[in-house]
C-alpha cells in the first residue's frame, strides 16, 4: 500500500447508483455479511453479491456509521498560538527591537507564542522575541476521533484520499460520476465488502456500486487483546495507520494516526505508558538537514523511549506516515487519550498502568 497526501476538494454528491435488485423489507441490524461473497478473488461473485438485494437493502438502511466525534479541545485550538519559524535560521531579541541574544538554527521549527501584542514581534515560551516576518501563524488540525458504542464489532473506514475522486463502478474500474460519490476527507463510510482486482489492489464496497481503492481510505477493524494485556488499553495499527482505545476488550474510542516514516519507523511491540506531561518541547536530528525544533507539544504520552502519542500542530496528514518515530495524533484526540487514560484504576501500589500494543495488519507496498 502506498498513500500519498495531495491537495483536496470537498464535494459530495448524494445520487445512488441504479442497480438492476428489487428492494425488500428494510433490515433491522447492521450485518454486511450480506455483501460479501464467497471469494473475494472472483470478480463475477463479489459483484453479484454487491448488487443483490439483500445487500442493497443494506447499504440504503445503513449508508454511513452513526458514530459521535470527541469535543474538539477548544482551549488549546482557540487560545494557543502556534508558529512555524524558517524554514531559515531567525534571531532571537531580548525584547522588541532589542539586542539579539540567540539564534534559532534552520530546520522544521514551531514555536507557542505567549505575547503577540507587540507590533511586528513574538515573544516565544521562554522569553525570547522575534520578528513576526520570521514566522507564519500555524493552524492545528480539528480533526477528531469517534466513540465506539458498546457491542461494537464492524469495521468501518475513514476516507484519507485529499483529491476528490470519483468512486469506480466496480474493482479495478476507473473512477465514474455514475457511481454518485467523489471522496470527502476524513469522511466515514462504512464496508459492506472486499474483492481483489485482477492487479492484485484491494477495493471495498462503501455504497451502491460504490467501490475505493484500498490506499485511499483507513480501515478500522477491531483487534483482540494480546496475553497479559488488560485495563485501558491502545491499540495502535501501523499498516492502516489507526488507533483504537480499548477498556478491557471493549473498544470505546477510533482515531487516525501519523506513525514514523520508514527511515524512523515506530517499533511493534507491547509497552507501558511511563511518563505523562501535559506539554512537552521536542528536539532532534541537530545540525542535519531534517532537524526540527518543536516548542510545547500538547497533551504527551510517552511509551516507548522518547517514542510516544502527542498532539501535533504542525500538520494535518493524520492516516499517512509523518512522524520521527512518534505516535501523531490531532490535539483534540491527544486530550482525550490523556485524560482517559487518567482514568485508569490503579494497582495496588497505587500506580496505574495502560499499555499499547503496536502492530502492523498489512504490509506496505513499495
Amino acid at each position: 500500500m502506498t498513500r500519498l497526501a495531495p491537495a483536496f476538494i470537498i464535494l459530495l454528491l448524494c445520487a445512488v447508483a441504479t442497480v438492476t435488485a428489487d428492494v425488500t423489507t428494510p433490515p433491522a441490524r447492521y450485518d454486511p455479511a450480506v455483501c460479501a461473497a464467497a471469494d473475494n478473488t472472483d470478480l463475477a461473485l463479489a459483484l453479484a453479491a454487491a448488487n443483490s438485494a439483500d445487500c442493497l437493502a443494506m447499504m440504503l438502511a445503513f449508508p454511513a456509521p452513526r458514530l459521535s466525534a470527541i469535543p474538539h479541545d477548544s482551549y488549546t485550538l482557540e487560545r494557543a498560538s502556534y508558529w512555524r519559524v524558517g524554514p531559515e535560521g531567525a534571531l532571537l531579541y531580548d525584547a522588541p527591537g532589542g539586542a539579539a541574544i540567540g539564534e534559532m538554527a534552520a530546520g522544521f521549527n514551531y514555536i507557542r507564542a505567549v505575547d503577540t501584542s507587540v507590533d511586528g514581534w513574538l515573544q516565544r515560551a521562554g522569553g525570547e522575541w522575534l520578528r513576526r516576518d520570521d514566522a507564519t501563524r500555524a493552524r492545528p488540525s480539528r480533526f477528531r476521533g469517534h466513540l465506539l458504542p458498546a457491542g461494537w464489532t464492524q469495521p468501518f473506514a475513514i476516507i484519507l484520499d485529499r483529491t476528490g475522486i470519483y468512486a469506480s463502478l466496480k474493482p479495478g474500474a476507473p473512477p465514474s460520476a455514475d457511481s454518485g460519490y467523489i471522496t470527502r476527507r476524513y469522511q466515514l463510510v462504512n464496508i459492506f465488502a472486499s474483492a481483489r482486482a485482477g492487479d492484485g489492489r484491494i477495493w471495498y464496497l462503501i455504497g451502491p456500486q460504490q467501490w475505493i481503492r484500498q490506499e485511499f481510505l483507513a480501515k478500522v477493524a477491531p483487534v483482540s487483546a494480546p496475553a497479559g494485556v488488560t485495563g485501558r488499553w491502545l491499540a495502535v495499527d501501523l499498516f492502516e495507520q489507526t488507533l483504537i482505545a480499548y477498556e478491557d476488550g471493549m473498544p470505546v474510542f477510533a482515531t487516525l494516526i501519523s506513525s514514523g516514516l520508514p527511515d524512523w519507523s515506530t517499533e511493534e511491540g507491547i509497552f507501558e505508558i511511563w511518563a505523562r506531561l501535559t506539554s512537552d518541547s521536542m528536539v532532534g536530528a541537530q545540525d542535519q538537514p531534517d532537524a526540527y525544533a518543536l516548542q510545547r507539544v500538547p497533551w504527551v504520552l510517552y511509551f516507548d523511549g522518547a517514542i510516544g502519542f502527542h498532539g501535533t500542530y504542525w500538520h494535518d496528514s493524520f492516516g499517512y506516515r509523518h512522524s520521527h518515530g512518534c505516535v501523531n495524533v490531532s490535539v483534540s484526540d491527544a486530550r482525550w487519550l490523556f485524560e482517559w487514560t487518567a482514568g485508569t484504576a490503579p494497582r495496588a501500589n497505587g500506580e496505574t498502568l495502560n499499555q499499547v500494543y503496536v502492530f502492523s495488519s498489512g504490509q506496505y507496498a513499495d
